[in-house]
């Protein structure tokens, strides 16, 4: 019985702290006052072709035709979760209901002197805590990084697209978000289920979930040869500081980037969001010493969040007296994909396909079909030998 109750304090505990919110990451004002007064790049610059991590994971699991039955009886308890699902997400959407809608905006002071993008993004966030069904610690790490992948990779080049990879000793294992030039981002964890105990200070350990290891970023266009690479050390695991030492590291570009993903009692996500803010070449002392002055009296990303500001809203905020220049802003609306069904069940057919005929006819012969899953959006297809026949013919006539 005083175990029980020793357990039942230790939850109520860590319950009341799952809404903990991120630091701010400020650096590199001080030290881009000298970098923005030279015209070329420092020859420190680490930036390196490399082959990017395959950006659509695939699990392959053999599935024997005799099991077809099994399945289709598992389709009506199937139902039911997803029923559960829906209502979870109703529940959830009412708690988060101050939310702003999703937004990914960016404009320039009206200086020109300094880039802000900012981002809300509870209803994606929780999509993908939905989808991967993470842990508390697990959703916050994913949902941080894949606002960082939105924050770095939307407004881009068109067809380019940003990969941002943690690579750690932590329980988390890997900690992926790949986002497009138009807003569109998905992500995974290797571990969705790491949880570590509460940092003394009563938040979420995201640092201790990562651990030590490195940091990727990845570069893609499809009239690239390779995509583009850089790789720094992680230095906290806490998500924001890190992609913020990387960009004066390895890109040399001065940064504050924050963000956060706020977690309720129930578990559930109920805001998330973040900001970047960026100073270009030649910006003056007096524009640093606003930022300087600003940011570290900004509120946490997710209470920006919490306070139901838009997208726009925070960037008016961050930029305060220094203002924007309206002509020159552009938002759009982030989603999690892209995993349209139809779409990716094609993606896959490709993919099992290019296996080759002997291994595809093997696998038919001794199953009969294929089971395949999307790591990034946890959606599995079964394909049939009919499927496999005219996926390998359309690969054989390209």
């Amino acid at each position: 019985r005083g175990e029980l109750h020793t357990r039942d304090a230790a939850v109520d505990a860590r319950r009341s702290t799952l809404d903990a919110r991120s630091r701010t990451y400020l650096y590199a004002l001080h030290s881009h006052r000298a970098l923005s007064r030279s015209h070329t790049r420092p020859s420190t610059t680490t930036m390196v072709a490399a082959r990017m991590t395959s950006l659509l994971p695939l699990r392959l699991t053999r599935v024997a035709a005799a099991r077809v039955n099994a399945v289709n009886r598992a389709a009506t308890v199937g139902h039911a979760h997803r029923r559960q699902s829906q209502a979870i997400s109703t529940r959830a959407a009412a708690v988060a209901s101050s939310s702003a809608e999703d937004t990914v905006y960016r404009v320039m002071s009206a200086n020109q002197e300094v880039s802000v993008v900012t981002v809300v993004g509870t209803s994606l966030v929780r999509e993908a805590a939905s989808r991967h069904r993470t842990a508390p610690t697990a959703t916050a790490a994913l949902g941080r990084n894949l606002m960082c992948a939105l924050l770095l990779g939307t407004f881009k080049g068109e067809d380019e697209t940003t990969q941002v990879m943690f690579k750690g000793d932590g329980p988390l294992g890997q900690c992926i978000a790949v986002a497009t030039h138009d807003g569109q981002v998905k992500g995974l964890v290797s571990n969705p289920n790491a949880d570590p105990p509460l940092r003394p200070d009563g938040k979420l350990n995201v640092g201790a979930a990562i651990g030590k290891g490195v940091l990727t970023v990845s570069r893609a266009h499809p009239s690239m040869k390779q995509p583009f690479s850089g790789t720094v050390e992680i230095r906290t695991g806490e998500i924001a500081e890190d992609v913020a030492g990387y960009l004066q590291e390895s890109e040399q570009v001065g940064s504050a980037i924050a963000v956060g993903v706020s977690i309720n009692r129930d578990c559930e996500v109920i805001a998330a969001g973040g900001y970047m803010v960026q100073i270009l070449p030649f910006a003056s002392d007096e524009t640093i010493r606003v930022l300087e002055r600003v940011i570290p009296s900004l509120p946490s990303s997710t209470a920006l969040v919490q306070e139901g500001l838009t997208a726009r809203q925070i960037a008016q905020r961050v930029l305060d007296e220094l203002e924007e220049r309206v002509d020159l802003a552009t938002s759009m609306t982030p989603s999690y994909g892209p995993c349209e069904e139809d779409e990716l069940r094609q993606r896959m057919l490709r993919a099992v396909a290019s296996l080759g005929k002997e291994e595809v006819n093997q696998i038919l012969a001794e199953d009969g079909q294929i089971e395949i899953t999307c790591e990034f959006c946890k959606t599995t297809s079964i394909l049939t030998e009919q499927d496999l026949v005219a996926a390998q013919n359309e690969v054989e006539r390209t």
